[in-house]
């Protein structure tokens, strides 16, 4: 039985790499007595797959990883298990069954939503017109900025991976190209902002909180993953 399990992470957890989150999953499902499968072999480990990871620093509401289970209780008791067996930092949100036929998280995200906005004593001393330049600048046809490779360096236009976006008087929301075939970073669309409008870039300056995690739907929309699975009575 295939399981899609969404997962928030906040406050100190942000600066905790993936490779430490999935450590720590694994050890939540012993904690949690999940009926977890494993593979065989001379070293089996649990079958495990997360959707696309963060980077250091961001927050989120819509992480996702499956598994796959022998058995399982209701969605309801297997959240209060799992919460129960949690770190501050991390909390559960859902916990759905998948189709026999559905695919892994990570080998079908396509998009992001990010919510950005300034950390305390970081905002600028005229937000509106600041808030103003950054709308203009996201209504470019094109956004060229200079994508640097371990070989070489190329001018890449980033506007189409740029699907959605709303600039409030505090925040910008973004929705952009997630996964291993497009994929950009909110952090990029910020610098690429404050070099063209050549002011210093301050990497700490905004908080990054992921909001939704996304894969293709039908007619060019996009669908959540939770909502590709079901909750389990």
């Amino acid at each position: 039985m295939k399981i899609r399990i969404r997962f928030a992470k906040f406050g100190s957890m942000k600066f905790i790499g993936h490779l430490d989150v999935m450590r720590f999953f694994q050890k939540l499902m012993r904690r949690a007595d999940v009926d977890i499968c494993y593979t065989t072999g001379f070293s089996p480990h649990q079958i495990m797959s997360f959707s696309a990871p963060l980077g250091l620093g961001v927050t989120s509401e819509a992480e996702y990883v499956d598994i796959e289970v022998h058995s399982t209780q209701s969605s309801s008791e297997m959240l209060r298990r799992l919460n129960a067996a949690v770190v501050e930092g991390i909390q559960i949100l859902s916990y759905r069954r998948l189709p026999d036929t559905a695919k892994n998280a990570m080998s079908i995200v396509t998009a992001s939503d990010y919510r950005l906005t300034f950390r305390d004593g970081y905002a600028p001393s005229d937000p509106t017109e600041f808030w103003q330049k950054v709308d203009e600048f996201l209504k470019q046809d094109c956004i060229t900025v200079i994508k640097k490779t371990k070989k070489s360096e190329k001018e890449v236009d980033i506007r189409p991976l740029i699907h959605q976006y709303h600039v409030d008087e505090s925040s910008i929301f973004l929705r952009v190209a997630t996964g291993s075939v497009q994929n950009l970073k909110p952090e990029l669309v910020l610098e690429a902002f404050y070099e063209a409008n050549h002011m210093e870039w301050n990497p700490f300056a905004f908080q990054i909180h992921r909001l939704e995690t996304y894969t293709d739907g039908e007619n060019q929309t996009f669908v959540s993953l939770e909502d590709l699975g079901e909750n389990i009575e």
